[in-house]
């Protein structure tokens, strides 16, 4: 039977008001995407610029199910013992040293090398067991009573070997250790991976998953968004902000204002207690959202025509270098 949290991926319409419900403003597609994945139980992968709520989205879909999110963060050099298990090699170190002094007291009464090995058999072999492994979050989301979200994070850093890895645990939910056997998932976990889009992501892989690729969000999207982050923001001054931010990313930057990036503007502009957008307002909070001194310059060249686009009501406006 479906818990209550299961019902609200019973269709699209549902998985998109589960998402408003935790606060994450999805389009059509990406309620789609999560729609497919978890009754297919295919992971996704998940594409597009930073900022734009790759990660967000895995936290609010295990916020929906109320199960935890398990978050392996991808670097170039990481390979299966950071991300499976590993061995707790100083436990094992002292349970070594108490298994030599409790020796004698053990072959106690046997008789013979036969019965020293019989009486040592009868002890369990802890040495190699869980009691010594350290989980890590590829093990750690296998062993979830009642399953979890896993967050493969910007896995396009990590190197094709791990991904080869990778490819064979998502496969089967499963892994293989050698001293204690093939481990499966208790419950298959529901799986995001993000890519920033640094490396080509292998075929393979991405045959196995579903593909979902998002987006800087069209302005009523992101006005969407931030009525729900920012609720304290007037109508006006969303709809001046998010022109200006739309208008912005079509500039020749380094950098393009994230999602997040335009939510900190906005809180930004709520603090300093703005109306509407003003020239002085503006040039003295370029750098909430851009990170790079030469993106303010440029934006600095452009800005008289973006804010007096911005503020006008035709939301269709774009300020365009030339």
């Amino acid at each position: 039977m479906k818990s209550i949290h299961q019902a609200q991926f019973e269709s699209v319409a549902a998985v998109q008001q589960g998402l408003a419900d935790v606060d994450y403003i999805a389009s059509r597609e990406i309620a789609t995407s999560v729609y497919l994945g978890f009754n297919l139980e295919k992971p996704i992968l998940v594409e597009g610029p930073a900022g734009v709520g790759k990660t967000e989205l895995a936290k609010s879909v295990a916020q929906i199910l109320d199960v935890p999110l398990i978050r392996l963060q991808c670097y170039e050099g990481l390979d299966e013992a950071k991300a499976l298990y590993e061995w707790k090699y100083a436990k094992q170190l002292l349970y070594t040293q108490l298994l030599k002094d409790k020796l004698g007291e053990m072959m106690a009464g046997a008789k013979g090398l036969a019965a020293s090995m019989d009486r040592l058999h009868a002890h369990d072999d802890l040495f190699f067991s869980e009691n010594f492994l350290e989980p890590r979050p590829l093990y750690q989301a296998l062993h979830q009573e009642r399953g979890c979200v896993l967050l493969i994070d910007e896995v396009d850093k990590s190197d094709p070997e791990f991904e080869a890895f990778l490819l064979e645990v998502l496969s089967d939910f499963q892994v293989s250790v050698p001293e204690l056997g093939t481990i499966k998932a208790k419950v298959k976990p529901v799986v995001f991976l993000t890519s920033n889009n640094t490396r080509e992501m292998s075929d393979a892989l991405k045959r196995r998953c579903l593909h979902l690729y998002i987006p800087f969000p069209a302005p009523a999207l992101e006005r969407l968004i931030l009525q729900r982050r920012v609720p304290g923001l007037s109508a006006s001054l969303n709809r001046e902000l998010v022109n200006f931010i739309q208008a912005v990313r079509e500039l020749d930057l380094k950098k393009q204002p994230s999602v997040s990036e335009t939510i900190d503007w906005a809180k930004t502009l709520l603090l300093l207690n703005a109306e509407h957008l003003s020239l002085d307002t503006v040039k003295e909070t370029l750098n909430v959202f851009l990170k790079f001194e030469t993106d303010i310059a440029i934006a600095q060249d452009h800005i008289a025509a973006l804010v007096a686009g911005a503020i006008k009501p035709d939301d269709s406006f774009h300020a365009r270098a030339g």
